[in-house]
This record gives C-alpha cells, sequence and structure tokens, in this order.
C-alpha cells in the first residue's frame, strides 16, 4: 500500500529532476531557468536564482542619501542672541524695578544690551528670524542699566533732600 515514491501530490522524496517546459506558466510569472533565456543563467552570488544584477544603482541605506549638487540646505536660523538679549532685559527690569535687587538689575541690562546688539546684527544679515525680539531685549536692557538706575537715584536725592 506505501508507494516509495507517490508522486507529485503524495508524502515521500522529492522527484529528482523538476518537469522542463519551453514555454511560461499562464501568467508568465515564473523564474527564469538556466540557460532558458538569454541574459540569465550567469553566476550571481547575491541572487539564488541565477538572473543578472538590476543596472539601475540600488540605493544605500535609509538615511545614507548623497545630496544632490547644487541643492544644499538652507541654514537654520540662529535666534538664540535674541531670545537671551529679550530674557536678560526683562528680567534685569524687573530687578531694577526693586530696592534690593537694583543692581543684579544693572548687571543683567548690561548683558541683555550685549546679546541683544548681536542678534539685532544677525538679523540684520539675514542669520536671524527673530529680529524684533533682540530690539526688545536691547530696550529692556538700556531701560534696566540707564533709565530705571536714574530714576531711582533722582528719587533718592530729592527724598534726602526732603529731610
Amino acid at each position: 500500500m506505501s508507494d516509495a515514491n507517490p508522486g507529485s501530490g503524495g508524502f515521500g522524496p522529492p522527484p529528482s529532476q523538476p518537469p522542463q517546459s519551453s514555454q511560461p506558466p499562464a501568467g508568465g510569472y515564473a523564474y527564469p531557468q538556466s540557460g532558458s533565456a538569454p541574459g540569465y543563467g550567469y553566476p550571481n552570488p547575491g541572487n539564488p536564482y541565477g538572473s543578472p544584477a538590476p543596472s539601475y544603482p540600488v540605493a544605500p541605506a535609509v538615511g545614507a542619501y548623497p545630496q544632490a549638487p547644487g541643492y544644499a540646505m538652507a541654514p537654520q536660523p540662529s535666534n538664540g542672541m535674541g531670545t537671551t538679549g529679550l530674557v536678560l532685559g526683562i528680567i534685569g527690569v524687573v530687578c531694577s524695578l526693586t530696592f534690593f535687587l537694583w543692581i543684579f538689575g544693572v548687571i543683567l541690562g548690561i548683558l541683555a544690551i550685549i546679546f541683544g546688539a548681536i542678534g539685532r546684527g544677525k538679523g540684520n544679515r539675514g542669520q536671524a528670524t527673530n529680529r524684533g525680539a533682540a530690539t526688545a531685549g536691547l530696550v529692556c536692557g538700556i531701560v534696566a542699566t540707564v533709565i530705571l538706575p536714574l530714576l531711582g537715584l533722582l528719587l533718592f536725592a530729592s527724598f534726602m533732600s526732603a529731610m
């Protein structure tokens, strides 16, 4: 009852040689056999089916595409100086308004003037996009450094003269 070679649909060892057909199956989608078509059959170590390597360039790994010549990315704007000037200027104004922290307000105001001027210069050159914030930092630095201590000095002088 058991057959040593049951054929194509049963169990057992596979047939020694698959049947060769000169015509592709219906639909035309078949792996090329060695020597069955011109251009196929020479050894290709990366392809076990014997077909030739593709003639087009193979894409490299993800993220490793070279940049096309003449199309460089635009540099990102460096807005750090203007933003730093604005933050230091606001903190300097708040510190200058308090009686005990006015010296910190003056120091932060000087730093705000420096960072605001650098940020404004970058904005004029087109390297930064926050020229307004840099200008506001510059103005807040001037207010914290010059105007508020001057008003405090005038207030102190008027208080002393009233006594």
